[in-house]
Order: C-alpha cells, then structure tokens, then sequence
C-alpha cells in the first residue's frame, strides 16, 4: 500500500471511528474484519478493509448492520455485497428519486423444478425527477433463477439438495432483482452487488479440488452384490444388462465403483477370448472346416442386435434375471 493509499485509509478509519463511536480505530477495524467478510479461510488484508470502507463511505452504507459486506476474491480484492436494506437505502436518499412502482406478467410459471408459482418477468419502474419518461427495467424469471444447492454426502456417498431463497421466496427474489437492476441504470449505481450475485461471482472463480487422501469406501452392499453381478454377466455374456442393474439400484460412490469394476470384468473377458477368436480362425487349426453347428452358431453372433447376447436372450431378459438374482 503506497504511502498516500495508507493515509486516505486511516482517514476513512478515523472517520468511521468517530461515526459509531468506536474507542479506538484498531477495534473498529479488528471488529469489521470479524464481522464484514464473509470468509470461511484465511485472513483479511488491510487492503481489503479500506476497499470495504471507500464503497461503505461512497454510498453511506452501515456495515455494522449489513447495510454492506464483502467476499474476498481471488485477485486478493473484495466483492462489495449490499444487502436489500441497503439497496433501499441508497434508492430512497438518492435527491432525484421520484418514486417507483413494479409491474407483474399475467403469465404465471409453475413448473420450475422446485420454485413456487411465480409470474415469468417482474417490470420495477422508477420515476426520476426532471425527466419526462420513467426508467423501466423487466427482469426474467428463467434468466434469474437460481436452483437449489446439490451435492453428495460424504458419508455414504447418496445425493442431498439445500433450498435456498429462490425456493422459499422465488416471487420476492424476483422483485428485488428488477428493483436492483432498474436501480442501477436510473442513478448509475456501479461496482457493488447483491449477495445473489457475489455468490454467483465467487461461484465462478471457485477451484474444484480432488482429494486423495478423502477417498470414500463403496458400501458392503455394493461390495457384496459386485460379485454376483459379474458372475452372471460373464456366464450370460450381459454386461449392459449388469450396468443397467447397477444404474437402477445404486448412486453415487456405490455406482462408480460397480460400474468401474464391471468395465474392467468385461474388458478382461473380452481380451480372454481374442485369443481363441485367432487360433479358430487360424489355417492351421485342426478344425480348418468348421461343422454345421459351429457354422450356426457363428451365424448367430455375428448376427445378433445390439444389446443382445450370443446365446439369443435379449437384452431385457437378462436384467429382469439379474433382477430376481440378486433380489
């Protein structure tokens, strides 16, 4: 931080100091640094803190009382969060507001995966003073929407989903957006955001990490049936019919692991019978003239449908088999 940098800083914290009363300027910093960031990891740099503290200080936002927060990013900055109360703020104080009003779609939207009724756009239309047209803005509920969070247990490896405000509140999301955005091009509101969209910011610079040393175990009940199904899917020659069994009954880690070892049972019996294919093929193999039967049966395979095996049962009789099997 250069020098001029670091005085405009303990200005802006001798300013805040004073603003709420804090008996000191570094437990006015120690205190937003603990509360101001929403930061699992790591430690927020003094730069951080005045970066919060100028766009705090340019639109006359509380971070005691999450008028304003941040994320830090990657590049070692911050993504300034303004909370709905504070978005109000801003609007209401702003000396041209004139007044607002929003306009909803007659078109309701019903079927989006976990969302609840809600018209298709919601239209926020703000009235500036001086100027003869309002500033309308229509923001789109299937542009918006966020889905719910889904990951995989890592206990056992089965699926969850965690609702967030889009399901419970998915009408009000939608109005706050277009309040934000009409906000935006009516007072030229700029660099700061709400948490929907830091979220979807911070989302993106985000890193998927593999951990070997997190490695999970399949369950005993895969453990136990993977045998089985390899068994009966060598005899019968029904693989698909096997990974099809696997898909229906498991998820997650369990799944991966049948279904891996089921690849490598099939790729192994496949290269077993290569060698066999090469020698009956071969001019000098004792059965150089194949018989009637032999001819049939080679007929037979070369012959089959996808999907179906040598000996002619089709494909879904031998899940319905392996069904019953291993039931």
């Amino acid at each position: 931080m250069t020098a001029n940098a670091k005085n405009q800083s303990n200005t802006l914290v001798k300013k805040f100091a004073d603003k709420f009363n804090f008996p000191g300027e570094k437990k006015l910093i120690d205190t937003l640094k603990a509360t101001a960031f929403k930061i699992k990891d790591g430690v927020v740099t003094d730069e951080q803190m005045s970066a919060l503290l100028i766009v705090a200080d340019q639109y006359g936002l509380n971070p005691f009382t999450k008028e304003i927060f941040a994320y830090p990013d990657k590049q070692n900055g911050i993504v300034p969060v303004v909370s709905v109360d504070g978005w109000s703020r801003i609007i209401n104080q702003h000396p041209d507001m004139d007044g607002l009003e929003f306009v909803y779609s007659d078109e309701v939207i019903t079927d989006l995966p976990d969302a609840k009724s809600c018209s298709s756009w919601i239209e926020c239309v703000i009235y500036r003073k001086g100027r003869s047209h309002p500033v309308r803005v229509k923001e789109f509920l299937d542009e918006v929407y966020r889905p719910p969070f889904e990951g995989t247990s890592k206990n056992n490896g089965s699926p969850y989903k965690v609702s967030g405000p889009w399901q419970s509140h998915t009408k009000r999301m939608l109005r706050h957006k277009s309040l934000i955005q009409c906000s935006r091009i009516a007072f030229g509101f700029v660099g700061i955001y709400d948490q929907d969209e830091a979220e979807r910011i911070i989302e993106g610079q985000a890193e998927v990490v593999i951990d070997p040393a997190a490695h999970q175990e399949p369950s005993e009940n895969a453990k136990r049936i993977l045998p089985k199904l390899v068994k009966r899917a060598s005899e019968n020659a029904s693989w698909q019919a096997a990974l099809d069994y696997a898909g229906e009954n498991f998820t997650g880690i369990d799944l991966n692991f049948i279904s891996q070892e089921l690849n490598k049972a099939k790729a192994a019996a496949d290269a077993t019978l290569l060698p066999a294919q090469n020698v009956a093929k071969s001019p000098q193999s004792s059965s150089a003239v194949p018989n009637a039967a032999e001819t049939v049966s080679d007929n037979a395979a070369n012959n089959a449908a996808p999907g179906a095996t040598v000996n002619n049962k089709p494909h879904r009789q031998h899940l319905s088999e392996a069904r019953d099997a291993l039931a």
